[in-house]
């Protein structure tokens, strides 16, 4: 548990005025009041911002606590933590903004999440942290919106169902979106801007990024050649075109480091990959190669200074997002096929009700961070955890009965 167990609310939400804080404070709101079951708090640097939000969400927000804190400021930080036993984040690009709420939090106690796809970051979080974190009981888990939810915890969910079905888990599970709809946001686009950046200016993190196992422990490592998405490809399970995953680079990270976390559970060797489905046949084929060079050109461009002003121009600003509507028509469905050793197959999918970077990041997000304040046991320690290594089953209920999410089972043979 937290240590802060005196604390004043159960949790704050950090960087509440931003595109997707704002969504996650008015879902908070809508579920659960402002000092009911849940006791929680708005937090940010802009008092004037704060406010404004507050008059936007309405009558009921008017009693919603509002605590003053610049990202960079320790000492600011450190009286938030002092008042919680949990922060959700929403303060990005983390690589730039994130790094001292995790060091406060590690140091008092104070349970974390947030929803970070920055893997970078997220190993230099560990490799700094982790001691300060398990000392102090501090849950720090990272990857807590659609990167790496739906991934991590269907990969999770398919895993307990083989385990039960089967008697064994899956060692090679593939996870492929099947649709999703819904606008981009410009704080994942500023994100993706300056992991290009970081790689355009740094070889050996291009390396690194190219490893799956970069965030798991040293001693975790398969000898399986892990599978990888780089170019168009035809699945024969679903019958379509393949193209590569945007985070799919974030999400079989966290996947792999649940399993290290989870003692290896899915097996030593266990491979995993993601893609999305274009479709079938010639228009398929196509679109695959379409995203293909989309995404090459995208992270090219980002990654020398000369041409980022011009993406920058191009794309969505941070602040800026999908409109209401769009969230609201927003929706994913994935699919996951698993094999066993010994061939058996099983198909499951997760579905969401929203669009997945918003509508659908800010109810899991909530969720995860309200999971770490009621949720675990004692037996969760301090230290960097995955969403399906520190929430699991628990987290599992909370997304289906709250967060619009589904769970299923297709197929089993």
């Amino acid at each position: 548990m937290s240590e802060n167990n005196a604390a004043r609310y159960d949790l704050v939400v950090f960087g509440a005025t931003s595109f997707v804080g704002q969504i996650l404070a008015e879902y908070l709101l809508t579920n659960y009041g402002v000092d009911g079951e849940v006791s929680w708090a708005i937090a940010g640097r802009s008092d004037s911002k704060l406010k404004a939000l507050k008059t936007k969400l309405g009558s009921k927000a008017q009693a919603l606590p509002v605590i003053l804190a610049d990202a960079a400021d320790e000492t600011a930080l450190r009286s938030l933590c002092d008042q919680t036993r949990v922060v959700i984040s929403t303060v990005g690009p983390y690589a730039l903004y994130g790094e001292p709420l995790v060091k406060v939090c590690a140091e008092t106690g104070t349970d974390y999440c947030d929803l970070t796809g920055e893997v970078q970051w997220i190993r230099r979080m560990i490799e700094r942290y982790q001691d300060q974190a398990q000392a102090s009981g501090a849950r720090i888990v990272h990857c807590c919106g659609f990167d790496s939810i739906p991934s991590d915890m269907g990969v999770w969910f398919l895993q307990q169902q083989a385990q039960q079905t089967f008697g064994e888990p899956c060692q090679d599970v593939r996870m492929r979106v099947k649709v999703a709809k819904g606008g981009l946001s410009g704080g994942t686009v500023a994100s993706m801007i300056n992991i290009a950046k970081e790689v355009g200016a740094s070889p050996a993190l291009r390396k690194e990024l190219a490893n799956p196992f970069s965030i798991c422990p040293t001693d975790h490592r398969s000898q399986k050649r892990q599978p990888s998405i780089k170019s168009a490809e035809f699945d024969r399970t679903f019958n379509a075109w393949l193209a590569p995953f945007v985070m799919g680079a974030i999400n079989t990270r966290v996947v792999h480091r649940s399993n290290a976390l989870l003692g290896a559970s899915y097996g030593k060797e266990f491979t995993y990959d993601e893609a999305i489905m274009t479709g079938k046949g010639i228009k398929g084929r196509l679109t695959a190669y379409g995203i293909v060079g989309a995404l090459g050109a995208f992270f090219t461009a980002s990654a020398i200074k000369p041409t980022r002003w011009v993406v920058e121009k191009l794309v969505p600003k941070p602040g800026e997002g999908p409109t209401e509507e769009q969230q609201e028509n927003g929706f994913y469905d994935i699919r996951f096929v698993g094999h066993t050793r010994d061939g058996k197959s099983i198909i499951t999918k997760v579905t969401g009700d929203r669009d997945p970077g918003y509508g659908s990041t800010s109810k899991m997000l909530g969720e995860a961070g309200l999971c770490l304040a009621f949720d675990l046991s004692e037996d969760v320690k301090g230290g960097f955890w995955t969403p399906a290594s520190a929430l699991n089953g628990k987290l599992l209920e909370r997304l289906q009965s709250k967060a619009g999410l589904a769970f299923e089972v297709l197929e089993t043979r």
